[in-house]
């Protein structure tokens, strides 16, 4: 029985993908896997069983990757489960942002008090000018990280009559396929910047997106424009984007990370984290995880690792060996000397690679006694050996 370690509420569905060969509990002690949503999960919380965690959601800063990688566990994430909901809110950020919508209500909300309805017609009939509005179709769309939403994002934006323009320097050949022949594809973020009414951040975190958009990249913006950010608050330097909403550099700024220096501002919308915060997302993540996690426990197969390279085998045989290691030379060949001499027949194998990490799917005639587990896990470099 495989025992699954679970943090925060995981919706149910994602939990009955596990059959009655699984335990899946909060109370789970020493399991072989760990599925979560935003706990932030402690290097001391992983104990020496897990082999895997499954992060019901699309970033996972609150996963200590590092330390998981050194341990040979393998990292899920779920990207594009929740495309659809952070898609639709950010159609929602562009009419927020183009329409007096907000300051709008705002303003019917202070006229709690008046209770002469025709005298109330009168006002606003006078006042709906302030809130004037311009519609987004015709209106050109920046759209920077063309993956699994922003892809759709793009095509969303077409849909309604706007323009669209991208940039994406890794744009994965997927990705490409998804994405609408109408989307010009710009050669920097820069030129991007400068002809687009709108931007729209969908990038992860990492070192080279972290504070993307700061005081020079804003140099390059288009004088008027709106920045749109559900994607994540570390991309954008809030400190310079309050400095171009001062200069008037920059018109407004929707997102969906709230900043003390940002609240209150009338050229600032700011939401709740909300991007992903619908039932059918958190249904959609939790059952991508729970799928993830038990394709490998069961198959040794990896989708959709943050940490390992994708590798996936059909089965060829009734065993299976799966071996991580660092990513050196000569490795694969002193796991198959192994095998030859304890006259084990391959039938099958896969070997795959990502950065330093190195991952193997090795489909044998016969059961792997103890002893070769042992002899694999002896050789140097190896991180972990299973027996599938």
């Amino acid at each position: 029985m495989f025992k699954v370690k679970t943090f925060n509420n995981i919706a149910q569905i994602g939990l009955d993908q596990f059959d009655h060969s699984y335990q899946v509990s909060p109370d789970v002690e020493d399991g072989d896997a760990i599925l979560l949503r935003s706990h932030k999960l402690q290097a001391e919380e992983i104990t020496a069983g897990v082999k895997a965690i499954g992060r019901a959601g699309a970033g996972t800063n609150n996963v200590p990757v590092e330390h998981c990688s050194e341990q040979g566990v393998v990292v899920f994430n779920a990207p594009g489960a929740n495309a659809n909901a952070v898609k639709e809110l950010v159609m929602a950020g562009l009419l927020l942002g183009s329409r007096g919508i907000v300051s709008g209500i705002r303003y019917v909300d202070g006229l709690a008090s008046m209770d002469d309805a025709d005298a109330m017609n009168k006002l606003l009939e006078k006042e709906k000018k302030n809130f004037k509005g311009s519609e987004i179709q015709g209106k050109t769309l920046g759209v920077v990280g063309l993956g699994a939403i922003g892809s759709q994002v793009a095509n969303m934006a077409l849909m309604m009559g706007m323009k669209v323009v991208g940039y994406d320097p890794a744009i994965s050949i997927e990705a490409a396929w998804r994405l609408s022949s109408d989307v010009r594809k710009m050669d920097s973020l820069e030129a991007l910047l400068s002809s687009a009414d709108f931007v729209t951040l969908h990038l992860p975190v990492l070192d080279a997106t972290r504070n993307l958009i700061n005081q020079q990249s804003l140099q390059s913006i288009k004088p008027g424009s709106k920045l749109v950010n559900f994607a994540r608050s570390e991309i954008v330097d809030g400190d310079a984007v309050v400095e171009a909403l001062d200069s008037g550099k920059l018109a407004a700024y929707i997102a969906d990370f709230p900043k003390p220096n940002m609240i209150g501002r009338e050229d600032v919308i700011l939401m709740p984290h909300i991007g992903a915060s619908t039932e059918e997302a958190e249904e959609k993540c939790a059952v991508m995880a729970a799928n993830q996690i038990q394709d490998y426990l069961e198959n040794g197969n990896i989708i959709n690792s943050v940490n390992f390279p994708m590798a996936v085998l059909d089965r060829s045989s009734g065993f299976r060996l799966s071996v991580s290691n660092k990513n050196v030379t000569n490795m694969l060949g002193s796991i198959t000397s192994i095998l030859a001499e304890y006259e084990i027949n391959v039938i099958d194998l896969l070997n795959r690679s990502r950065g330093d990490l190195a991952y193997n799917l090795i489909d044998v005639e016969s059961e792997p006694s103890q002893a070769v587990l042992d002899q694999l896990q002896t050789i140097e470099g190896v991180i972990a050996v299973r027996l599938l």
